[in-house]
């Protein structure tokens, strides 16, 4: 299940066309009119739930299937009050069954009835009190996985620009009578610069952070112009990893990521380690791939957000866990240590996923005693944990 791309290499790399001068002067005139209005979008509840992955697969083989009403009910008994809804959008996009090729005309064929079916996900989850936020996974020009091929590129051309502010004007009008207490928008995930987009084995570096503020800052003015108080947030550059300092005077959230190191929440995993030879034991705290990792070094590593908290901007993490594979026992000791950072400055999280192997439910773990729970394989450690922060 290729859900996402390992991102080792950092730096910075050249991007083409920005979006037009009269767009960006838009968004500094909204900016201003309602900025008493939008200021405190930066102070955000400290929002605790799952992904669920409905509508995220890249492939366009895949078919999912939709999350049980049950399933949120039990979220809010829980105690908990997010869900994180990645869509990649040509799930809802008018195209042939099996089509893996999107031309240009594609990206603006979008079918009501399948935004309906989201949309309806949506209302399932707020039904129960659960703040939904909807990500784009797979936006018009550029997703962090592998799967549709792009007509373009989202960090180069401003045609794949003008279409990613679009698909976030029709999400804004669709939901604008909506509560901002119920519903945010997660501009895109983990956003990363590669020359082919289609190529995901291809140097990945960070997109320049004036690229990602002119996307983001267009995009923001549509979902803006139909309620100037909904929640907008932006992922962290290179992948979710990097605060992105480019955006921190637009009110907009920024989202990371709960994965460092990758050799505990990612074990085994081929999609991000595809030498098997490289399978170092995980351990916490210990020595893993030649380095040291503690939970001081998770501080260190999580201090370019918590600074971001400092300055008054929302910080929260959008995705966080481990892969079935990791030992139990070294993922509650090393996820323990990451959710007492996070939540004791201030940032939420969401863990990915709600059901499935890097779930609470049906997880496939050999090490774990699991609870039947309404016909579901509850891992109740990982659920208490998640309680206690």
């Amino acid at each position: 299940m290729n859900r996402r791309t390992f991102i080792r290499n950092a730096g910075l790399a050249t991007a083409g066309s920005l979006i037009g001068c009269k767009v960006l002067s838009e968004v500094a005139a909204l900016t201003n009119k309602n900025n008493n209005n939008i200021s405190s979008l930066n102070k955000i509840p400290k929002w605790k739930g799952f992904n669920i992955s409905d509508y995220f697969q890249p492939d366009p083989g895949y078919v999912g299937t939709n999350t049980p009403e049950a399933l949120f009910k039990f979220v809010a008994d829980w105690g908990f009050d997010f869900i994180r809804i990645p869509v990649a959008y040509p799930t809802y996009l008018k195209l042939k069954p099996g089509q893996q090729y999107i031309n240009a005309d594609d990206v603006y064929k979008i079918d009501e009835n399948k935004t309906n079916q989201i949309a309806q996900t949506i209302y399932r989850a707020q039904k129960y009190g659960l703040h939904v936020s909807l990500n784009l996974h797979r936006a018009p020009g550029f997703c962090v996985s592998t799967g549709y091929h792009e007509p373009y590129n989202l960090w180069k051309q401003k045609e794949a620009q003008d279409a990613f502010v679009h698909h976030w004007s029709y999400w804004a009008k669709k939901f604008r009578q909506v509560s901002t207490k119920k519903i945010s928008f997660d501009l895109v995930n983990e956003p990363c610069y590669r020359e082919d987009v289609n190529n995901t084995s291809s140097k990945t570096t960070a997109v320049p952070g004036s690229t990602y503020r002119s996307v983001a800052q267009a995009a923001t003015l549509a979902i803006r112009k139909e309620n100037a108080n909904f929640y907008v947030i932006a992922d962290g550059n290179m992948g979710g990893t990097n605060p992105v300092p480019e955006l921190a005077n637009l009110n907009i959230v920024q989202s990371c990521r709960g994965y460092e190191p990758y050799e505990i929440s990612h074990y085994k995993a081929p999609w991000v380690f595809p030498d098997p030879a490289y399978q170092p034991k995980p351990v916490w705290p210990g020595d893993m791939g030649g380095k040291h990792y503690s939970k001081a070094t998770m501080e260190a590593y999580y201090k370019p957000w918590i600074d971001l908290v400092k300055k008054g901007i929302g910080v929260h993490c959008g995705e966080c866990g481990a892969w079935k594979e990791t030992p139990h026992d070294v993922y509650m000791a090393w996820f323990g240590d990451v959710l007492d950072i996070l939540t004791s400055n201030g940032i939420g999280f969401a863990l990915w996923e709600l059901k499935g192997e890097f779930g609470i439910l049906n997880s496939n773990r050999s090490d774990v005693q699991y609870e039947n729970w309404y016909g579901y394989k509850l891992d109740r450690k990982l659920l208490t944990l998640l309680q206690s922060k």
